[in-house]
């Protein structure tokens, strides 16, 4: 039987904030506590999704998702430490995120995406593919089959590429994938790919790539400026990243 009017005080970390009820953002937060619920529970309860959670503290000690608190117990919620490190550098986008997916692509990162999958299929592409799912969805970091996910903070493409980039800090390999598919590029010589091309682009450039999953056809055009500076702009965040 649970603990009649028992309540424990929360100090969510402020990087957490963001997921509490604007009246919830205080330095301590006190909720009602039934004494039979797990502190992973209690937390979910309050808007943090688990995998957000860095760690967990009750009266000072480490403890687990599973734990069950006293009342009155003080417990701290943290966040996950940056770069945060995990078991692959793959991921999987949902269906909201095309243009980050293409941003990592770009820079060389496993992202798998498509932006017709429902969140059942999420969830069993990234466990059967060990792929971390990416999402802004905090329902969907709380689904207990998700074996790994993170929740993409920032509005736009920009801050939500710093985001990842910072926090996952993956190896970098720019220009290595196919932007539409996530298939790997290679070489191409011109006379290969030169039928498809328009003839202002087969008068004015000779290095072209080519994906091999999909066969689309890359070289350095009009935008290249632009991706190059894309590309240094994760390149100096990662790095960054890596030096904390």
């Amino acid at each position: 039987m649970g603990a009649m009017g028992a309540e424990l005080c929360l100090r969510v970390e402020a990087g957490l904030l963001l997921f509490l009820a604007p009246r919830d953002r205080h330095d301590e937060l006190r909720v009602s506590y039934d004494g039979v619920s797990s502190l992973g529970h209690v937390v979910e309860s309050v808007g943090v999704p688990l995998p957000e959670v860095g760690s967990l503290l009750a009266g000072g000690r480490g403890v687990t998702p599973a734990y069950r608190p006293r009342d009155g117990e003080v417990v701290d919620v943290r966040e996950m430490t940056r770069p945060q490190p995990v078991p692959t550098s793959r991921f999987l986008l949902d269906v909201h995120l095309g243009t980050l997916a293409r941003r990592l692509r770009l820079v060389g990162v496993d992202t798998a995406y498509e932006n017709d999958l429902d969140d059942d299929t999420l969830i069993e592409r990234a466990n059967a593919e060990r792929r971390v799912l990416l999402t802004q969805d905090r329902g969907l970091l709380r689904r207990r089959m998700l074996w790994l996910g993170a929740y993409v903070r920032g509005a736009r493409p920009e801050e939500q590429f710093d985001d990842v980039l910072g926090r996952f800090a993956p190896p970098l390999a720019p220009w290595s994938r196919c932007t539409a598919c996530n298939g790997l590029l290679v070489p191409a010589h011109k006379d290969e790919v030169e039928t498809g091309l328009r003839p202002g682009t087969r008068r004015s450039y000779d290095t072209f790539a080519r994906c091999r999953t999909c066969d689309q056809v890359y070289w350095r055009g009009a935008h290249a400026s632009r991706l190059q500076s894309i590309v240094e702009r994760a390149e100096r965040v990662v790095m960054t990243a890596a030096a904390e």
